[in-house]
């Protein structure tokens, strides 16, 4: 991760002389990701280093983007997943100054893939966005012959700069996602997310906005208020269920000091039944459960008596960012 004073470097004003049309600036907040990635041969789209560039050298890679009132900020430079709480708290922070100035229109934040889904719901539950906050990213590095990167980028900060628009986004391959309905379906295809039955908010098309539905509303949970140190977060596992799955594992977690467990179940979120009987345990020793599912698409629905509590639509991914922010806020309260 970049020092603070290769941070402050990073900053930098892209295209002085703004027309008067283009009211706002945009600042670009970058983390890494395979958007900022770089690979030895232009035909490497998977040998390649994630979070090799910084924000300035992506802004400055879109030619289109000169012409904009952009500032360019590089926070973290990792491989998404290897994300951590340390840089989400820390991302939080500075979105929640950048927002805060009277003349910033709105924020893109450039991300790997593969966390993308759980960042964005983090900020979702936890930034107060009455300005637009867009996630983008990308499958294939910078140096690839077809990068999908550059594209992206133009349709987030073409976003971030929409008339009326809130809340916290998602660009990717010309489709606008709401932070908290992002899904990863795919590996290694450039369209990578979908957003289950809820649907794209709109897509780009040939440099504008094309709205289906409303922007999303910001339910900021209540733990957001006082978030502590991140060393100090509740520790919360993911339990997959699968043929033959054992319930030693929850058994495990809880004894290296697991405080809350969202399973991922089968189909529409059931669980094998030694892990149901290990989470039944584990919640009499005060270790708080949520049953998600492990397909991408459909969530959880319904609920059954003897069920163990669920997690709705949310991904086991999400439901484990709204398990911590429950125990926080429990913490607080306690």
């Amino acid at each position: 991760m970049p020092s603070a004073a290769n941070k402050r470097a990073a900053v930098a004003a892209v295209g002085e002389g703004v027309p008067s049309g283009l009211a706002g600036t945009i600042v670009v907040l970058g983390t890494g990701g395979t958007i900022a990635g770089t690979a030895a041969r232009a035909d490497d789209h998977v040998g390649y280093r994630a979070g090799q560039l910084g924000a300035q050298a992506l802004v400055a890679a879109v030619p289109a983007l000169q012409q904009r009132a952009i500032e360019a900020e590089t926070l973290a430079q990792l491989d998404s997943c290897d994300m951590d709480h340390g840089t989400w708290r820390a991302l939080l922070e500075r979105a929640r100054a950048l927002l805060g100035r009277a003349d910033v229109a709105g924020l893109v934040i450039t991300h790997g893939t593969d966390t993308l889904e759980e960042t964005a719901y983090f900020l979702h539950r936890t930034l107060p966005a009455d300005k637009p906050v867009v996630f983008t990213a990308a499958m294939r590095p910078a140096t690839a012959l077809s990068a999908d990167g550059p594209q992206n980028l133009l349709d987030a900060v073409t976003l971030a700069g929409e008339p009326g628009a809130r809340g916290v986004l998602v660009v990717f391959a010309g489709k606008v996602f709401a932070g908290a309905e992002l899904r990863k379906v795919h590996g290694f295809r450039v369209e990578a997310f979908d957003a289950g039955d809820a649907g794209v908010i709109g897509v780009m098309a040939d440099g504008q906005l094309r709205r289906y539905r409303a922007w999303p509303a910001q339910p900021v949970h209540a733990a957001a208020a006082a978030l502590p140190e991140a060393a100090m977060w509740p520790v919360v596992d993911i339990v997959t269920s699968h043929a033959g799955a054992r319930g030693e594992v929850v058994e495990a977690l809880v004894r290296a000091g697991a405080r809350g467990l969202v399973i991922a179940g089968t189909g529409n979120g059931s669980v094998h039944r030694s892990l149901v009987e290990a989470a039944r345990r584990a919640e009499q020793a005060g270790v708080v459960v949520r049953r998600a599912s492990r397909c991408q698409l459909g969530g959880v629905v319904g609920e059954r008596a003897d069920s163990l509590p669920s997690a709705g639509t949310l991904t086991a991914p999400q439901a484990r960012v709204e398990l911590m922010l429950d125990l926080m806020l429990a913490g607080h309260r306690a």
